[in-house]
């Protein structure tokens, strides 16, 4: 048994150099450097959630990212902790190196990132195009940088006092698995609300050089001959200007990096709690076009025949009391709000600024012909699942799901068996449900899959799709089979094998 203070064995001692000499006391060293290992590993998970975040806003589908970004990262610690040991003499200088660079490397991946989807796009439709390469390059990096931080400031630990490794491992996890918690926590509730996805990288990075380079140039400078101290400081300083600069020209970055994805007549850009609203258009006979996340969920070239494709057949029946989950910009109450005998109309919105917007911008509210202006038109702010929870049985004659696209991973649950069972309890015997189950030609699995889950959860069901579009759409009822009127088509081939209800993966079809 190895006592705590006395000398290791000389197999486990090939790095040992003598104690540190440091300007503090021992016990202070080592809570210092335990606080570094905290703040380190905050800003660690930091950048991680960072790229999970900005690859699911640029390129959807979260699972994949987040899968995407946790294995590389995890890999590659691996790899990163292995090639830290031939580090291990040199642990200060070299942890002072690797915190500038895994700095710069994690300060500066979100802006890369969004200038890369900005500038270039998708290359050619690969799985591999630019912003996935860049993810993966970036998780990589990162990860190496992370992994081998752990060898480094188990040197740095051991040398202030040398004692059993069980220990110190003990207390350098805790130190790094406090500061992940603290990190983990920072970032969705205090950073990404505040600042922002770009700004948040930057301050991080900020944070992470200042930390690694005072435990460095000020606890372990006698370490440090005078030559590597001055390297590093210039380095400090050099990422420090740098992250800096973009800090302050990242308004201007975004901009210019919007402008480059919607164009230049971009009219409104707003995040809010949310999501990100841009609208483009809508002045000087210009289209009307609303993005939210990027992605574009009003078309003004062609929304009015999917809003009335959504709409119109679910109403040839009773349609007094309506209930319309999503649909903040207004255009499905408009098309509701033609049809005559509406007593009442409800909407579930999860994002009131989307609401906001719809009634406040002059040519949104022009398109949606100011719905919201009507005293029939009540707006609940909340979450379309919770809300059905709520509702009272056979509560509605028509409800109509205007939803974010099935093909997205954080909607699924609003296309489940156990949703669409709730939308059947607040239905009226004779009532109607009418959901948009996504592209015909590009997600055929998608949209059977969402038909036979509607069917699972005891409806009866009608598919169809707006003639000459892929936009596809079910209709269902709960006791009978509702029948199809208007312009629509009714989509009768033949489904996909295979296909259970509430699948909805997402793979590339």
């Amino acid at each position: 048994m190895i006592e705590p203070h006395a000398p290791a064995p000389p197999s486990t001692q090939s790095s040992w150099r003598g104690p540190a000499r440091l300007p503090v006391r021992p016990d202070t060293g080592r809570f210092l450097v335990l606080a570094g290992v905290f703040v380190c590993a905050a800003c660690g998970l930091v950048y991680e959630l960072e790229l999970v975040a900005l690859a699911s806003y640029l390129m959807g589908d979260s699972v994949t990212q987040t899968s995407i970004v946790l294995s590389v990262m995890v890999f590659a610690m691996g790899i990163g902790s292995l090639a830290a040991k031939r580090l291990r003499r040199l642990a200060a200088a070299a942890f002072g190196s690797i915190e500038a660079t895994l700095a710069l490397v994690g300060g500066s991946s979100g802006p890369a990132l969004y200038a890369v989807f900005a500038w270039t796009g998708d290359w050619g439709g690969l799985w591999l195009d630019g912003p996935r390469c860049l993810l993966v390059s970036f998780s990589l990096a990162i990860g190496l940088l992370i992994g081998a931080e752990v060898p480094l400031l188990m040197e740095l630990i051991q040398r202030i006092r040398r004692q059993d490794a069980g220990g110190a491992v003990a207390d350098l996890f805790a130190a790094d698995y406090v500061g992940a918690l603290v990190g983990g926590l920072a970032f969705p509730f205090l950073l990404l609300p505040f600042l922002g996805q770009l700004t948040s990288s930057l301050l991080t990075g900020t944070v992470n050089v200042v930390a690694g380079g005072a435990l460095v140039l000020v606890l372990f400078r006698r370490d440090l001959t005078r030559r590597a101290r001055r390297l590093l400081l210039i380095t400090n300083i050099a990422v420090l200007a740098a992250l800096a600069t973009a800090a302050v020209l990242v308004d201007d970055f975004e901009r210019a990096a919007r402008h480059a994805v919607y164009g230049d007549d971009v009219r409104v850009a707003v995040h809010s709690d949310v999501q990100e609203l841009v609208v483009t258009g809508g002045t000087h006979g210009r289209p009307l076009d609303l993005y939210l996340d990027g992605r574009l969920r009003v078309d003004g070239r062609d929304e009015r025949r999917y809003h009335e494709a959504l709409v119109r057949p679910t109403m040839d029946g009773p349609h007094a009391h309506v209930l319309v989950l999503g649909g903040g910009d207004g255009l499905a109450v408009r098309e509701i709000l033609r049809r005559p005998g509406v007593r009442r109309v409800d909407v579930v919105e999860l994002d009131p600024a989307v609401v906001r917007l719809a009634r406040t911008d002059p040519a949104l509210s022009v398109l949606n012909d100011h719905a919201y202006d009507d005293p029939r038109v009540h707006v609940t702010t909340g979450d379309a699942f919770s809300h059905l929870r709520e509702v009272p049985t056979a509560s509605y004659d028509v409800v109509v799901a205007d939803l974010p696209d099935p093909t997205m991973t954080a909607g699924t649950k609003l296309y489940s068996q156990e949703f669409y069972g709730l939308a059947r309890r607040a239905l009226a015997p004779d009532g109607r449900l009418t959901v948009h189950a996504g592209s015909l030609a590009t997600h055929p699995r998608v949209f059977w899959t969402v038909e036979k889950t509607m069917r699972a959860a005891g409806l009866h069901t009608a598919p169809y799709a707006t003639p000459g579009d892929d936009a596809g759409f079910v209709l269902a009822s709960p006791d009978t089979r509702p029948t199809l009127a208007g312009d629509v088509r009714e989509v009768t081939e033949s489904r996909p094998p295979g296909l259970g209800a509430s699948t909805l993966v997402h793979p590339r079809y």
